[in-house]
C-alpha cells in the first residue's frame, strides 16, 4: 500500500509497504490480479505504462496508466464485450447502455463498497480490511472529498445493517426463535426495523444508523452468531474498547452474542460435516479426534440454543 505508508520517523515512504492483513476480494478480481501480475515484469506496477500503452505513444518511466486512459479503455472494452456477444448470438450478455453515461473510475466505489458490505460474509471482510464496522475513515483509506469511499463504505454498510435487522424482524415475527445473553437487545432493534427499511440514501442517514447504539447488529454467518454490540461487554477488544466490534474475533463466551434457529440449524450442519471428516482412516489420529471435539462443541451449542431460545411476542393491543 501507498497511502498513508511512512517510515519510522513520520515521512513518506514513496515505495510503500505490503499490508499486514491482506485484501479480501471476489474470485473475478483475484483472477484479473493474477493475470496483470504476469504480464508486467517483476517489481512493475499493475497497470504500468511501460506494458499497457499503446504503440507510438510515449510511456512515463515507472509511471501507472492515468484515469482518463482507463476510462476510454472501460468503454472500449464494454463495446467489445457487447460486439462479441451479439455475434456469438447471445445478446443477452452484452453490457446495456447505462443511462447515467459513461463508466469511469469513480463509478467502481459503488460496486467496490457493494461487494464489501453486502454479499455474504461481507461484514467480516470489512471487519478484516478496515479493523471496524464503520467506514468514518478520517484517519485512513480514502479521499476527503464528499463522495470518498468511506462515505460510500458507510452507506452500504449501514444498508447491510438495516438488511440484517429487516430480516431479523421478519424472522421473529413469523415464529423463529432467539437465544443468547444479548438475546432481547436483538429484539429491541428488530423492531425498529421498519422505520428505516428502504431510507438510507444519504452520509447523513447511513451516519444516524451507524452511531445509534440501539441498531448494532451485525450477523457473523463465519461464525454462526449475531452480535449485538456494547463496547462495554465486548470480548474482541483485548486492550481497549471501540465503537465498533471485530467480527474476525467473535469469543463464544462474549456477552454480546445472540444465535436464530438459523444459526442453530447451521451449527448442526457444521457439526455432521466435521463428524463425517472424523471417521475418515486418511486423516491422521490427532486431527480426527481434534474434529470430533469440535463437532461436539458444535452441538452443544446448538442444543443451548434449543433450551434457552425464547419467541418475540407482539404486544397486546
Amino acid at each position: 500500500m501507498f497511502k498513508n505508508a511512512s517510515d519510522q520517523d513520520g515521512n513518506h515512504h514513496s515505495a510503500g509497504y505490503l499490508r499486514e492483513v491482506p485484501w479480501v476480494a471476489i474470485p473475478p478480481v483475484v483472477t484479473a490480479i493474477r493475470v496483470l501480475e504476469k504480464i508486467v515484469p517483476d517489481g512493475g506496477l499493475l497497470f504500468d505504462t511501460a506494458v499497457h500503452a499503446f504503440k507510438n505513444t510515449p510511456a512515463e518511466p515507472a509511471a501507472s496508466i492515468r484515469p482518463n486512459s482507463l476510462r476510454g479503455r472501460i468503454e472500449d472494452f464494454a463495446t467489445w464485450a457487447s460486439n462479441l456477444a451479439r455475434c456469438l448470438g447471445r445478446d443477452h450478455e452484452s453490457v446495456p447502455a447505462d443511462p447515467h453515461g459513461a463508466i469511469g473510475l469513480a463509478r467502481f466505489r459503488r460496486t467496490l463498497a457493494w461487494h464489501i458490505a453486502c454479499r455474504p460474509g461481507g461484514l467480516v471482510a470489512l471487519a478484516i480490511q478496515y479493523g471496524h464496522m464503520r467506514t468514518a475513515m478520517s484517519a485512513g483509506y480514502a479521499a476527503r472529498g464528499r463522495d470518498g469511499i468511506h462515505e460510500l463504505l458507510d452507506i452500504e454498510t449501514a444498508r447491510a445493517t438495516a438488511d440484517t435487522l429487516t430480516t431479523l424482524h421478519d424472522d421473529l415475527t413469523h415464529g423463529v426463535g432467539i437465544s443468547g445473553p444479548a438475546a432481547r437487545r436483538a429484539i429491541h432493534a428488530a423492531a425498529q426495523a421498519p422505520t428505516f427499511a428502504g431510507s438510507i440514501r444519504t452520509h447523513r442517514q447511513a451516519r444516524d444508523i451507524l452511531g445509534n447504539p440501539a441498531l448494532t447488529v451485525y450477523d457473523n454467518p463465519r461464525s454462526l452468531l449475531m452480535c449485538v454490540y456494547n463496547r462495554d461487554r465486548a470480548l474482541c477488544h483485548r486492550l481497549a474498547a471501540t465503537d465498533a466490534p471485530r467480527l474476525d474475533r467473535c469469543q463464544p463466551s462474549c456477552a454480546n452474542i445472540a444465535r436464530t434457529d438459523h444459526h442453530a440449524a447451521g451449527l448442526l450442519a457444521h457439526a455432521e460435516a466435521l463428524e463425517k471428516q472424523s471417521v475418515s482412516e486418511v486423516l491422521p489420529g490427532p486431527l480426527t479426534d481434534r474434529l470430533a471435539r469440535r463437532a461436539g462443541q458444535l452441538r452443544e451449542l446448538a442444543d443451548r440454543h434449543e433450551h434457552d431460545r425464547i419467541h418475540h411476542q407482539e404486544p397486546n393491543a
